[in-house]
């Protein structure tokens, strides 16, 4: 059974930053393209950054030069950093899986199959 499980998220002033964690287990993660999304109150979830299993990276316009996404494979662990954070940014942050051998958009939430819990990230004025 795939798991992923996220953590990191909290309370933070306008300008501070925040790193999130998301582990997987049940999946070979080396071979997992793995990405973040965000979901705020009564809004759509909406992408937020994607890497590859080799490493390429994709951000939304939103968030490019400000967040960085990375990866452990050895601690089956992705990563989003955060910086210069915005009260617009306030959001549940979910890490998510791509669907094995999928070759579509990989900003469409329906790339992706398992989906973590999600982490509260607020971000005060």
């Amino acid at each position: 059974q795939v798991q992923l499980v996220e953590s990191g998220g909290g309370l933070v002033q306008a300008g501070g930053s925040l790193r999130l964690s998301c582990a997987v287990s049940g999946r070979t993660f080396s071979n997992c393209d793995m990405a973040w999304f965000r979901q705020a109150p009564g809004k759509e979830r909406e992408f937020v950054a994607f890497v590859s299993w080799s490493g390429f990276t994709y951000y939304a316009d939103s968030v490019k030069g400000r967040f960085t996404i990375s990866r452990d494979n050895a601690e089956n662990t992705v990563y989003l950093e955060m910086n210069n954070l915005k009260p617009e940014d306030t959001a549940v942050y979910l890490c998510t899986t791509r669907r094995l051998g999928s070759s579509g958009r990989l900003y469409s939430r329906y790339e992706y199959d398992y989906w973590g819990q999600g982490t509260q990230v607020t971000v005060s004025s």
